[in-house]
């Protein structure tokens, strides 16, 4: 596409919906911020398991391809297209990101369809949710 940075993804833009749903992550029936209450161990591990899931390229761009389809949600057919990787090795960054419990998958026929794990990314995002300062 003409006029984006080079660092963009036309395809990825094309695919975005034209309406993302916001949900306030700051109430605080959400999740706890990290400069919230101190992270048990059981907690932090479970963590530690998603951002280890989320710390592979690959992985992090099937999950915004996959939350940024239309409808929200994606044919694994439509998911092996923009990389350069065999179907199998897709398979298990889909299964890593699963067993992660940011998406979920659905067989329909020949084909699986997955959709993010809405919850669970914005648990994440709330992780992050710093205070904003009172200006006075």
């Amino acid at each position: 596409m003409a006029g984006l940075p080079s660092w963009i993804d036309g395809c990825q833009i094309r695919g975005m919906p034209k309406q993302l749903n916001v949900e306030d992550v700051t109430a605080r029936e959400c999740c706890a911020p990290l400069n919230g209450p101190a992270l048990g161990e059981e907690e932090a591990a479970e963590l530690a398991r998603v951002f280890k899931a989320l710390s592979d390229p690959v992985r992090l761009r099937l999950l915004n391809l996959i939350a940024a389809s239309e409808g929200g949600e994606a044919c694994v057919c439509d998911l092996t297209g923009p990389f350069e990787l065999s179907a199998p090795t897709i398979s298990h960054h889909l299964k890593v990101l699963r067993q992660a419990g940011l998406i979920t998958g659905e067989r329909r026929g020949t084909w699986v369809y997955y959709r993010p794990v809405t919850p669970a990314l914005t648990r994440l995002s709330g992780l992050f949710a710093l205070p904003v300062p009172l200006s006075g």
